[in-house]
C-alpha cells in the first residue's frame, strides 16, 4: 500500500500505516505564513485506531506546527483514537498543553481513553489537587504562626485596605439582601403563625434564624461571590504578569505578602458584617409584623430579646469568622493556581466562587452537628 504524502512548499507530512497504528512523520519547515496541510485530507477516509507522531527531518518551525498537532489531537479526541505525543519535544508538549487548557471547555468529553484509564486519571487529578490544597493550607497555618510571633512584620496597611474593600464597601449589598431576607422570612412565617393565633412568635422565628444561620450564611455567600472572586482575579492577574514569580525570586513568600492580609481582613470583617445583617434582618421582620400582623415594634423587640441569648449570637459569630477564613482561602488558592492567561483568570474567579460556596455549605452542616453535640 503506498504511503500517502502531503507536500506543500517546505512542509511535509508522511503517513506510515503500521498494523492498527498510523505513524505521522513531520518534515520540512513549518511557517505560519504558509498553508498548513489538512489532517482530514491526509487521512483520505482511513480510520486508524492509534496515531503516533514521529519527529523526522524537521527544519524551522513555529506555531503552524503546533496548530497542526493540536488539530490531530482534537480529531483523535472526537473519534476516540489514542494519540501518542511522547516523541515530540518537551517544549512542544508544554505549549500544546497550554493550548489544550484554553480550548478544553469547547470539548464536551474525551473518548480517546477507556473507562479504567479515565478513572485512574481522575483519581490522580483528585490526589494532586488534594496535595495542592493541603500544602496551601499548611503554608497559611505557618504564616499565621509567624503573625502571632512577629506581628510587627505583618502588612497591616494592606490588611486595613482589604478590610475597607470587603467590609465597608460591601455594606450596600449586605444591607439590601439582609433586609429582604428578614422581610421574606417574616412574611412566610406570618402566614403560618396566623393560622394558630401565634402571631407574636414571628419574632422568635426571624430572630433565631437570622442570628444563628441566615445572617452569617447570607453574608458569607455575598462575600464569596463578591470578594472571593475579586481575590482570585487579582492574584490570577499577578501570576499572569509574573509578579508572584518576582516576589519568590526576591525571597518573599507570596502567602505572607498577599494571602494573609486578605484572610485576616475577611476573618475580622465577616463577624461585624454578620452582626449588621442580623440587625437588618430583624428590622425587616419588624416591618412585616407591623404592617401585616399589627404587632407594635416594642412588643416585637421584647419578644426577640426573650428568644435570643448570647449563645445564639456566639454561634453566629463563630460561623461568620470561620466562613470568612474559608472564603479567603478559596479565593487566594484559586488565584495562585490560575493559568497564565486571560481565560485562566476567569476560570480562577469561577473556581473561587464555587469552592467558597461549597465550603460554606459543608462547614455550616458540620457546625450544626458540633453545636448540637456541645449544647449550643
Amino acid at each position: 500500500m503506498p504511503e500517502p504524502t502531503a507536500t506543500i512548499p517546505e512542509t511535509r507530512v508522511l503517513l506510515h500505516p503500521k498494523a492498527e497504528e498510523l505513524l505521522v512523520e513531520l518534515q520540512g519547515d513549518w511557517r505560519i505564513t504558509e498553508t498548513r496541510p489538512s489532517w482530514v485530507a491526509l487521512l483520505a477516509g482511513t480510520a486508524p485506531k492509534r496515531v503516533k507522531f514521529v519527529w523526522g527531518a524537521l527544519g524551522e518551525w513555529d506555531s503552524a506546527l503546533l496548530l497542526f498537532v493540536f488539530e490531530v489531537r482534537q480529531w483523535c479526541r472526537v473519534q476516540g483514537v489514542y494519540c501518542d505525543l511522547s516523541c515530540l519535544p518537551e517544549a512542544m508538549q508544554k505549549l500544546l498543553g497550554q493550548l489544550v487548557v484554553v480550548n478544553e471547555t469547547r470539548m464536551s468529553f474525551d473518548r480517546s481513553k477507556d473507562f479504567v484509564t479515565m478513572v485512574g486519571l481522575a483519581a490522580q487529578d483528585v490526589w494532586a489537587k488534594t496535595q495542592e490544597i493541603a500544602t496551601f493550607v499548611g503554608e497559611c497555618v505557618i504564616s499565621a504562626g509567624n503573625l502571632l510571633k512577629l506581628p510587627r512584620k505583618f502588612r497591616w496597611r494592606d490588611c486595613l485596605e482589604e478590610m475597607q474593600r470587603c467590609g465597608a464597601m460591601a455594606l450596600p449589598i449586605v444591607s439590601l439582601i439582609s433586609l429582604l431576607t428578614g422581610l421574606i422570612m417574616a412574611y412566610q412565617s406570618a402566614i403560618l403563625m396566623r393560622q394558630f393565633g401565634a402571631d407574636i412568635y414571628v419574632a422568635d422565628a426571624v430572630g433565631l434564624v437570622m442570628v444563628r444561620e441566615m445572617g452569617a450564611m447570607m453574608t458569607a455567600i455575598i462575600l464569596a461571590g463578591r470578594t472571593g472572586a475579586a481575590f482570585a482575579a487579582t492574584l490570577g492577574n499577578m501570576k499572569a504578569g509574573e509578579e508572584i514569580d518576582a516576589l519568590t525570586t526576591l525571597g518573599i513568600r507570596p502567602v505572607d505578602f498577599l494571602v494573609m492580609p486578605r484572610i485576616v481582613a475577611l476573618a475580622v470583617m465577616m463577624p461585624l458584617l454578620a452582626l449588621y445583617a442580623n440587625g437588618l434582618g430583624i428590622l425587616g421582620g419588624m416591618i412585616v409584623s407591623l404592617g401585616v400582623l399589627n404587632i407594635p415594634p416594642t412588643a416585637y423587640w421584647i419578644e426577640t430579646q426573650t428568644a435570643i441569648d448570647l449563645s445564639d449570637v456566639a454561634t453566629g459569630l463563630i460561623k461568620a469568622s470561620a466562613f470568612g477564613v474559608l472564603v479567603g482561602l478559596a479565593g487566594c488558592h484559586s488565584g495562585l493556581r490560575a493559568e497564565r492567561s486571560a481565560a485562566g483568570v476567569g476560570n480562577a474567579a469561577t473556581s473561587a466562587v464555587v469552592m467558597g460556596l461549597l465550603l460554606i455549605i459543608v462547614f455550616d452542616a458540620l457546625f450544626a452537628v458540633v453545636f448540637n453535640v456541645v449544647g449550643l
